[in-house]
């Protein structure tokens, strides 16, 4: 991917065209190595209403998921979808919830594409 935005923000031809590799490289996870070349720090697997849920390559055990903005800062099990870190109002908690039995084989697979 670094190789693809560095060609798209060469070839733009104007800074309004080059804006979405901006937006890509700030809202995906990606850093900057001392010398210069891009690496990649978390992949953003979705984003609604204001939340963005990453999984970060070659995390620590057990699998999980992050979910971040709208005043929540949690991560949850992939396993089970218990709370493994941080606070969420139990509206919310119970929609992750709702959401995971449905999401839970995808994020697996996002999990072990990202842990190999």
């Amino acid at each position: 991917m670094p190789d693809e935005l560095e060609k798209e923000i060469t070839d733009a031809k104007s800074v309004e065209d080059a804006l979405p590799a901006l937006e890509c490289l700030l809202s995906n996870g990606y850093n900057v190595w001392t010398d210069g070349s891009l690496y990649f720090i978390k992949e953003l697997v979705g984003r609604v209403n204001g939340l963005s849920l990453y999984i970060y390559p070659k995390d620590h055990p057990p699998p999980h998921f992050h979910i971040r903005g709208g005043g929540i800062d949690a991560s949850f099990c992939i396993q089970d979808c218990s709370l493994l870190k941080g606070r969420i109002d139990p509206r919310h908690q119970a929609l992750i919830k709702w959401w995971h039995r449905r999401a839970k084989s995808k994020l697996e697979v996002t999990w072990e594409r990202l842990s190999s």
